[in-house]
């Protein structure tokens, strides 16, 4: 049973920083890319950023220069630095992994997601 966990939620005021984790755990082959998405009320889920198993990333035009991406393989766990969050940035936010289990193929799995709160 594969399961993402995400943790570093919370309300900070604009111009401030929380950083995200995701943890994936239970039977792993491997892990492929990695990423964020966030979802804001009375809006469609948009992608945040992406990191690729060898490190390469990619960001929303909206966050590039103030979230950064970042894995560690050997904890199965992506982090999401957020710098100078803005009000906009407010949303759940959802950890989602490409993920081939122990004997199965790979698909995707979503964490629970997480708070983040922004306050002008």
């Amino acid at each position: 049973q594969v399961q993402l966990v995400e943790s570093g939620g919370g309300l900070v005021q604009a111009g401030g920083s929380l950083r995200l984790s995701c943890a994936a755990s239970g039977s792993i082959f491997s892990i492929n890319a990695m990423g964020w998405y966030r979802q804001a009320p009375g809006k469609q889920r948009e992608l945040v950023a992406v990191i690729t198993s060898g490190g390469s990333t990619n960001y929303a035009d909206s966050v590039k220069g103030r979230f950064t991406i970042s894995r560690d393989n050997a904890k199965n766990t992506v982090y999401l630095q957020m710098n100078s969050l803005k009000p906009e940035d407010t949303a759940v936010y959802y950890c989602n992994a490409d993920i081939q289990p122990l004997l199965l193929r790979s698909r995707d799995y979503w964490g629970q997601g997480t708070q983040v709160t922004v306050s002008s």
